[in-house]
């Protein structure tokens, strides 16, 4: 499952999460800190284990 990163718009804390894609889609994500639903997802890397011997490729740097 993807993990994914938010920020508190109230707090001002970041958490991460791991959900399913359907869990994601309802978008009924809450701050484990404060618990208000006034949050925002943040950019995050991500890495893909491969079957070659470089096991990790970054697509991060596409974004850069």
């Amino acid at each position: 499952m993807p993990q994914y990163n938010f920020l508190c718009r109230v707090c001002k804390k970041e958490f991460s999460k791991i959900l399913t894609l359907s869990e994601h889609e309802k978008g009924k994500i809450v701050c484990l800190h404060c618990k208000t639903k006034d949050v925002e997802q943040r950019w995050a890397a991500f890495y893909a284990v491969t079957s070659k011997k470089s096991s990790k490729v970054s697509l991060w740097k596409n974004f850069a």
